[in-house]
């Protein structure tokens, strides 16, 4: 009896060892296919210029299939939890702080356009107008939030605390002589509060789905020397893999280049 219990408890034990060693192996990367890819976009330009990229891609015998987001978080989400290969909707400064919220490992694989931010408003004409006690609409995601009071600053409506500027809040404001209050708003309802506030800074991929432009509409823009470049992001484990050059080849060609210069006409710029 005693034999069958001391037999019973090494297989116990080894089956637990077992198990503990099969813990530790980490399941190895997989490669992205390089026929088909699933790209995450959000509507609007985005979603139209890979349209085209989809097009110049199937030459090259890669399949492109879009899935459409309406806001900034989820296709980011979907791309760390492997329910895209890849997505394509934002800049650096937006990938990193995301990472940094959510411990994940997105990397900015591909340069595409800038969608330069701009301010609009529904009654000024001029960004030196500004009343006093304006209300400010601007995203409420930290990087385009930041962003947005930077390009005020620039405009010299507000002076922002050095140490804070890369990412500032309206918190960080240390001057405000017209006294403006800044109403932090998701970046795809800017466009809809325009009657609610004096002013919004409205990203340029939702100004174009509202039909504004930058170039013609807003009172004011950020330099073209911008640091807010859009990227196809891919997680870091499939940086390397075959069908990144794919989709860089194609984004990149002639083709895609001309669409975005005829069809958004400087709202949005070729970055390569």
């Amino acid at each position: 009896m005693k034999k069958l219990f001391r037999m019973s408890l090494l297989l116990v034990i080894s089956a637990l060892l077992l198990a503990a060693c099969g813990g530790d192996k980490k399941e190895e990367s997989k490669a992205l296919s390089e026929d088909k890819v699933l790209v995450g976009v959000t509507g609007g330009p985005h979603e139209q210029i890979f349209e085209v990229v989809k097009e110049v891609a199937a030459k090259d015998g890669l399949e492109v299939e879009l899935k459409v987001f309406s806001d900034y978080i989820m296709p980011n989400k979907a791309l760390a939890e492997g329910q895209l290969d890849v997505n394509s909707y934002q800049h650096k400064p937006f990938m990193d702080k995301f990472n940094e919220d959510h411990g994940t490992d997105l990397v900015a694989a591909v340069p595409t356009i800038l969608s330069a931010i701009g301010v609009y408003s529904n009654e000024i004409d001029d960004i030196a107008d500004v009343p006093e006690n304006a209300k400010i609409g601007i995203p409420n995601d930290p990087s385009n939030g930041s962003r947005a009071l930077v390009l005020f600053e620039e405009a010299g409506l507000i002076k922002l605390d050095d140490a804070k500027r890369d990412n500032a809040t309206p918190l960080d404001v240390v001057e405000n002589e017209k006294n403006v209050s800044f109403v932090e708003l998701d970046a795809a309802q800017l466009p809809l509060m325009l009657d609610e506030v004096n002013l919004a800074v409205i990203n340029g991929n939702f100004a174009a789905s509202h039909g504004l432009n930058p170039s013609t509409d807003s009172i004011y823009t950020e330099s073209i020397d911008s640091p807010y470049v859009n990227y196809i992001v891919v997680r870091k484990e499939n940086e390397n893999d075959a069908v990144i050059e794919k989709l860089r080849k194609a984004y990149h060609s002639d083709e895609v280049k001309q669409f975005i210069e005829e069809e958004f006409k400087g709202s949005y710029l070729p970055k390569w």
